[in-house]
């Protein structure tokens, strides 16, 4: 006799629930791993960005800091910026931002970002053509023309203000043959802060011997016993005595953040732009110089975050 063959009409209820459960197991597992690549590309995006525009604000600022108070001495007289009463080649504000087309820095705004600071340099263009002739430029990378009076010098000033997105911005500012103007170096900025190497021996020898904020520097040479007898001499004679003129470096802290959240979760950082003593010791009087996390919107605590801080010596005399 031969034996039945039983044949199989369908799939049981039990088969069916165990093969969904292993399969939404397996899209489960796909989703998280797709979720971990996709953060983990978006950080390592966000890091290459922070990198690269902070070296790049870097290098911009270095040059303006190296190529302040240059002296153009190609001509056949002493140039106007050698006077010693001249007004100082650098100088700067703390906590403060500036409009895009306001004189220099004359008419200051209220601070962006964490109390960033300002800082201007001034130097003598080189060439007689309307742009010079490109071996001087600006921060903006346009040439800046021979100068023949003190108030003609070029300009490359530093500082930060919101885009029309509300996003701080570090900017640069110059003026050209058509007025004042400003363009964005990079965006995401949390704080921008700038300390000044004075010399204070007498004679300078110099060689930076303390460092200081913008207001430290402005309350030496208010402490300045000046001579004249009226408000334009003892204005010149201010030029000739400022501490400005005894700048011989300038340190810069700029930290940056990404656009977006891509930190995991975990305890909120502090940056101490300068160093924890530094910070311990001016934290309330030089804002900026400690950001915490903690004290942010909670939109911009997991976005990733670089420090840059760099020390520029002037290879010219702050005159």
């Amino acid at each position: 006799m031969k034996p039945r063959v039983r044949r199989q009409d369908g799939v049981a209820l039990a088969e069916v629930m165990v093969s969904m459960a292993l399969g939404m197991l397996v899209v489960l597992l796909a989703c998280a791993m797709l979720v971990l690549a996709n953060a983990a590309y978006r950080m390592h995006s966000e890091n290459v960005w922070l990198n690269d525009g902070g070296r790049y604000a870097l290098d911009i600022i270095g040059q303006a800091v190296r190529q302040s108070a240059y002296v153009n001495w190609d001509g056949e007289l002493a140039p106007a910026a050698y006077d010693p009463a001249s007004s100082a080649a650098i100088g700067g504000l703390d906590a403060h931002s500036l409009a895009r087309a306001s004189d220099g820095i004359a008419h200051p705004l209220a601070p962006v970002a964490n109390g960033s600071d300002v800082l201007m340099l001034r130097f003598d263009g080189s060439g007689g053509t309307a742009n010079g002739d490109g071996s001087a430029v600006n921060c903006a990378g346009f040439g800046v023309a021979d100068s023949h009076a003190v108030n003609e010098r070029g300009w490359s000033i530093f500082y930060v203000a919101n885009d029309a997105e509300g996003e701080p911005e570090l900017r640069c500012k110059y003026r050209s043959a058509s007025g004042w103007g400003a363009d964005a170096i990079v965006r995401g900025v949390d704080s921008f802060q700038v300390l000044y190497g004075v010399d204070l021996d007498t004679p300078p020898d110099g060689v930076p011997d303390t460092y200081l904020n913008a207001s430290a520097v402005n309350a030496l040479d208010a402490s300045l016993v000046l001579a004249g007898a009226t408000p334009d001499e003892r204005q010149r004679d201010l030029h000739r005595k400022t501490y400005w003129k005894r700048v011989r470096a300038v340190k810069v802290a700029l930290l940056l953040r990404g656009d977006v959240h891509t930190r995991p979760d975990g305890a909120p950082a502090v940056y101490d732009l300068f160093g924890a003593a530094y910070a311990d010791a001016h934290a309330g009087d030089d804002p900026g110089v400690r950001v915490a996390e903690q004290t942010m919107a909670p939109a911009l605590r997991r976005r990733a975050r670089r420090l840059f801080v760099a020390l520029f010596q002037l290879r010219n005399r702050s005159v």
